[in-house]
């Protein structure tokens, strides 16, 4: 079992940075991809951006593409999303998630068998 727990949300003006933070519970956390998806109201949660256990491979939905950037320290055990330049379209409840046994391209929910219990995120315009 890992604990995720999500922090560094908050209200923002549009334009603004904030840097979410993911402390996750497991020793073995270095081993694992993880991910951050995010979810608005009445809608789906969609992905935002994912790294690979060593931190050398990204990827980003393009919503966020060259705005927001994750990252990861292994030896905190804490994955990071650094956001920059948001926009009220940013407006979301913000999860982090550690890759599963099905884990591929790290672009979809069930590829991750751990969830935190999310961070609000919302930007002003």
């Amino acid at each position: 079992q890992v604990r995720l727990v999500e922090s560094g949300g908050g209200l923002v003006q549009a334009g603004g940075s904030l840097r979410l933070s993911c402390a996750a519970s497991a020793r073995t956390f270095s081993q694992y991809a993880m991910g951050w998806f995010r979810q608005a109201p009445g809608q789906e949660r969609e992905f935002v951006a994912r790294v690979s256990w060593s931190g050398l491979s990204t990827r980003y939905a393009d919503s966020v593409k060259g705005r927001f950037t994750i990252s990861r320290d292994n030896a905190k055990n804490t994955l990071y999303l650094q956001m920059n330049s948001l926009k009220p379209e940013d407006t979301a409840v913000y999860y982090c998630a550690v890759g599963g046994a099905t884990y591929s391209d790290g672009r979809y929910s069930h590829e991750y068998a751990y969830w935190g219990q999310g961070t609000q995120v919302t930007v002003s315009s």
